[in-house]
């Protein structure tokens, strides 16, 4: 072999040699040190992933607590009795008589995480003083919502009926926080208030009442008892599961509470009804309560706001299922 020859194959052994040591060295440690690296940059995306997980769940923690903060309880039977009691305490602030309104409880829902609960709220009133209730219900300070608002003329000029219920949460499982009595974030002078002032200067409800003939008025005579068109049935509340009737001597500007079972008109209550059903001479409207009395084998009605002379006869259709079921 000649020298060309031998230096010609040395050459060729180096390269040979170059290119296997580059591959042994890829094999050994640089593929290794590419997944390595794969490894860390996924390891790196998943705890980037659980620490912006880590801060949406103590985020979400702090909005949980600070919702669990406006609730009445935890407890489904407390929140109930607080929130009725906050309810008629507004009734009372806004100018109304708590005689002339009626509450019942709503049915709770339940949702995820929490249940809803809350008051079916009706009655009658000024209209201006209804606005303030309107006001008091919604700038509430409690986690609620105002729902199934209706307004109509009332009974009398001036007065409008109102009905809506009042919703609020009993969060399940509820975070661990100290409740505590909120106070109100508006009273009837601030300036919020002024805004529907509006509402009362239009009046936009209140009914035509033609001007009445001129004629000759005589008084009773002393002594005589007092007729069915001095008592009105001003109240159909339900506390506690208990129905009770407050009707209205507007002769003495006495109320009287009843109950199941007690005399009234001429007859016995059989119970407190609050379906909704046409009004009684305003088929247009809707009654969504009435006191329901046995006269002998028969069953009358007497709605919320109506006097007794104004009593009216129900057929086995119009009687709720407990009764219709005893009266056949």
């Amino acid at each position: 072999m000649t020298q060309r020859e031998k230096i010609l194959g040395y050459s060729v052994a180096s390269v040979v040699g170059v290119f296997a040591i580059y591959f042994g060295a890829k094999v050994l440690f640089v593929k290794p040190l590419q997944d390595l690296s794969k490894k860390t940059i996924s390891l790196r995306d998943s705890l980037d992933k659980i620490n912006s997980e880590r801060k949406g769940y103590f985020s979400d923690e702090d909005k949980l607590k600070g919702a669990a903060k406006k609730t009445f309880s935890d407890d489904i039977d407390q929140a109930t009795a607080k929130c009725g009691e906050v309810l008629a305490k507004q009734v009372l602030a806004a100018g109304l008589r708590e005689s002339d309104f009626s509450r019942s409880p709503t049915a709770p829902r339940k949702l995820r995480g929490a249940t809803e609960i809350g008051w079916s709220l009706q009655g009658e009133g000024p209209l201006d003083k209804v606005v303030n209730l309107l006001f008091l219900a919604e700038k509430s300070p409690y986690l609620h919502r105002v729902d199934d608002l209706v307004l109509f003329p009332g009974q009398s000029p001036g007065l409008v009926r109102v009905r809506f219920r009042y919703l609020t949460l009993v969060i399940q499982p509820a975070p661990a926080v100290d409740l505590k009595e909120l106070p109100a974030p508006f009273n009837l002078a601030a300036m919020e208030r002024r805004v529907f002032d509006v509402i009362a200067a239009r009046d936009i409800l209140r009914p035509f009442i033609p001007r009445a003939a001129p004629g000759p008025t005589t008084a009773p005579p002393s002594g005589t008892p007092p007729g069915p068109e001095v008592f009105r049935v001003v109240s159909l509340s339900e506390w506690m599961g208990k129905p009770e009737v407050h009707v209205l001597d507007s002769a003495r500007q006495k109320t009287a509470r009843y109950q199941p079972g007690d005399e009234l008109a001429g007859g016995t209550i059989a119970m407190v009804d609050y379906r909704p059903m046409p009004a009684r001479g305003h088929e247009g409207l809707k009654s969504f309560s009435r006191v329901i009395v046995k006269i002998g084998s028969d069953y009358w009605a007497i709605d919320r706001g109506q006097t007794l002379a104004e009593k009216y006869k129900l057929s086995t259709e119009q009687l709720p299922e407990k009764l219709a079921a005893i009266s056949k």
